[in-house]
């Protein structure tokens, strides 16, 4: 299979980076208990995590060509695992800190590089939507097994206890073979290489916010920021729901999170098949108004469940089961949008849409997650929940004006 070495070691660093990004709210649970923070304090990586991906997509993107991508990736896969280590031998709230700073910014540098990169080893935009459906699905793998690794240690040690912090052990022999496995691929970046050496890493960074000027540019970032701003809001808060709404036990209103990420793993590479065969167009307005209904459908079931009627899974609503399938239509969306643009650019000038696509894709996530918890905290979770429905549709629209934009786009202008 062509180029099948490297697709696999895009695979495995996306796997792991996902399964490390998306701790954060495993690890806000445990330093709450283990190192008796508030919850406020606690809350503050998040923002060590999205800050740090953004400031450095930001700062970084346009000098990642010239640095080379696989050299990147390699860079960034040593620094989780230092921090990794960092984690399990220097116990202590500071590095926790410090751990998703490192992990937001070696996300950053493989996220770059990773889309970049599929521009090399693809030949067209259907192969290149496939591979990001792939790419993207793999990443939510990722963050799926996150919440069973840590599970295991977590009821290994006992809650508070020093047992959990043993996942980072696993973590950082991932990286490592992640690291090793990629050092052995050969990546031809020659292509990229001789446009970069025309221009000084000044003239790129202008560049890459020259790309705003667009009017296909500023509609895709908008809808990119939108979904985001959907996928992360229902993520974050979703355990919230299932423990305040469907009277869940904590352990099963954690865990249970996981079919979310599972349903958006699956949607995305079963997406890698139905874009080949149908319009990218057709696939996403498809989904949406499927998440739309789902939404329209299950919050009504979710009222009136007793206080500790649900002690165990075989008592869990159906409701409970349904709603985090919404990842299944919420799935595909992202990797073909990123992939709709990222196709047309010429592979010099992916890197710098790459880094944009990081950066309001963090604020985004940044976002949908303080207005639901806001709404959450003001009126009820099922308002926070259909508060989903307006993005959604205003993100249904917004792809038609953006589709009839790309389509009369003439690849020159860039």
């Amino acid at each position: 299979m062509r180029n099948f070495k490297v697709k696999l070691s895009l695979y495995i660093n996306y796997f792991v980076i996902g399964l490390m990004l998306n701790s954060v709210g495993i690890v806000i649970l445990q330093v709450i208990i283990h190192y008796n923070v508030s919850e406020g304090a606690a809350s503050i990586l998040e923002a060590f995590k999205d800050l740090s991906i953004a400031i450095f997509s930001f700062l970084l993107a346009s000098y990642i060509p010239k640095f080379g991508y696989k050299r990147s990736m390699l860079a960034a896969l040593l620094v989780v695992t230092a921090a990794s280590l960092g984690m399990r031998f220097f116990d202590g709230f500071l590095m926790s800190k410090i751990l998703f700073a490192a992990t937001g910014f070696s996300f950053g540098l493989i996220k770059v590089s990773a889309y970049s990169t599929v521009g090399l080893i693809t030949e067209n935009s259907d192969e290149h939507a496939s591979v990001m459906s792939v790419l993207e699905g793999i990443f939510q793998v990722g963050v799926l097994s996150g919440y069973w690794i840590f599970g295991f240690f977590i009821g290994d040690g006992g809650p508070g206890s020093e047992g959990w912090l043993n996942t980072y052990w696993i973590l950082a022999v991932l990286c490592l073979i992640a690291f090793f496995n990629l050092l052995t691929v050969k990546l031809d970046e020659s292509e990229v290489r001789k446009e970069e050496e025309k221009f000084s890493i000044v003239h790129e960074f202008v560049e890459m916010l020259a790309l705003i000027r667009f009017p296909l540019v500023l509609v895709f970032i908008f809808s990119a920021f939108i979904y985001v701003l959907i996928e992360q809001s229902i993520q974050t808060w979703l355990p919230t729901f299932n423990k305040s709404i469907l009277q869940m036990p904590n352990s099963i209103s954690v865990q249970i999170v996981s079919i979310f990420a599972g349903a958006i793993a699956f949607g995305r590479i079963a997406s890698g098949y139905f874009i080949k065969k149908f319009s990218w167009m057709k696939v996403l307005t498809t989904v949406i108004l499927c998440a739309m209904l789902l939404v329209i459908l299950v919050l009504p079931i979710t009222s009136g469940i007793k206080v500790g009627s649900i002690n165990n899974w075989t008592e869990v609503p159906l409701a409970g089961f349904l709603l985090p399938m919404i990842g299944l239509f919420l799935g595909p969306i992202y990797p073909a949008l990123n992939s709709s643009i990222l196709s047309i650019l010429p592979k010099h000038r992916q890197s710098a849409m790459s880094g944009l696509i990081v950066i309001f894709s963090a604020l985004g996530g940044t976002t949908g997650s303080l207005i639901t918890g806001y709404i959450f905290g003001h009126f009820s979770g099922q308002t926070a929940f259909y508060f989903s429905l307006i993005p959604m549709g205003i993100l249904f629209t917004i792809l038609f004006f953006y589709s009839n934009i790309r389509n009369k786009f003439k690849f020159e202008e860039f």
